[in-house]
Parts: C-alpha cells; sequence; structure tokens
C-alpha cells in the first residue's frame, strides 16, 4: 500500500517510477525550503502516477496544513521553472555590471517585496544546487534563459556555495 515519493526539485519522477515494480505509485512530493516554514508542497504526478496514490499524497499534504500546486513531470516543474530563471538572471546582472549585489538585492526586495533578494537566496539554496537545476532545465529545453551564467559556474568551481561553504555572493564565514 505505500507510496514512494521523492521530494526532488529536478530529478525525473517518472525515471523512479520506471525503476519499481509498481510505477503507479509514484510520485513527487517536494517540499519548499526551511519546511517548518514554508507552507509550499508541489505534487508531481508521473506518467503512470495513479489517481489513489496522487490522491493520498494531496491529503497527506493537506494533514500537514501545507498548500498543494500540482505539476506534471517536467524538469523544474513549476515553482522552480518559474525560479531559476530569475536567479540565473540576477547572476547575469551583475556580471555585466550594470548593479551591485546589494542592489540588485535591494531592488527585488524593496522594489518587488520579495522576502530576500536574488542574489541573498542563491546563497540560502546553494549555488551549486541551482547550477545543477539549471543544467538539467537547459539540456531538456535548450533555452537560453535556463543556461547558467559563467561567473555562476566559475563560483561553484571555486567552492562559493552560498552559506553551506561560508561564501558565495555574501561572505558567512564570521
Amino acid at each position: 500500500d505505500a507510496v514512494l515519493a521523492s521530494n526532488t526539485s529536478s530529478l525525473s519522477i517518472t525515471e523512479i517510477a520506471a525503476c519499481t515494480k509498481r510505477p503507479e505509485r509514484v510520485l513527487g512530493l517536494h517540499f519548499f525550503n526551511p519546511v517548518p516554514l514554508m507552507k509550499l508542497v508541489e505534487i508531481i504526478r508521473a506518467l503512470p502516477t495513479g489517481e489513489p496514490a496522487f490522491e493520498r499524497a494531496r491529503g497527506y499534504v493537506e494533514q500537514l496544513g501545507k498548500t498543494a500546486v500540482v505539476a506534471k513531470d517536467t524538469p523544474g516543474f513549476v515553482v522552480n521553472r518559474l525560479l531559476v530563471p530569475y536567479l540565473l538572471d540576477s547572476v547575469r546582472l551583475l556580471e555585466s555590471g550594470i548593479a551591485s549585489r546589494e542592489d540588485i538585492d535591494n531592488g527585488m526586495k524593496l522594489g518587488c517585496g520579495y522576502p530576500m533578494g536574488p542574489l541573498t537566496l542563491l546563497d540560502f539554496v546553494g549555488l551549486d544546487t541551482t547550477y545543477y537545476i539549471a543544467n538539467i532545465m537547459f539540456e531538456e529545453f535548450r533555452q537560453p534563459h535556463f543556461a547558467p551564467p559563467p561567473l555562476l559556474k566559475r563560483m561553484v568551481l571555486a567552492g562559493y556555495l552560498g552559506r553551506k561553504s561560508g561564501r558565495g555572493f555574501y561572505d558567512y564565514s564570521k
């Protein structure tokens, strides 16, 4: 009776389902970080996901007091499909010298009401995580807005991963 749910933000749920004997019981439940504070969960239906597994997952999300959005199994699902190009554009803006990191972050916080700026969010999520997701999305869709900018690649190669490494767009070593 078990449902197999992955919390992935980028792996193919259909590929995971294909490796099981009961693919109709496989789906994605993408919880947002930090889980105790964030109310959103993406429920991802793979091609073989059955209605009973889907309804069970939806009930579980509601039982937790969270709000579900439903997505087909495609790279980025709903939120990362919108978020990743926004984050990558903030890196491109910095890389091109149009604005400082502080001005980019303050522009989105104060001008758009976002709780944190895109470069701060990148540091929180992890530059390596965003780079990995962007590459998957670029491989799938071959659209330029999913291509990681050179600065992001160089920072990941240098080990500047954000909060988890103590340095990203900002310095967290203190």
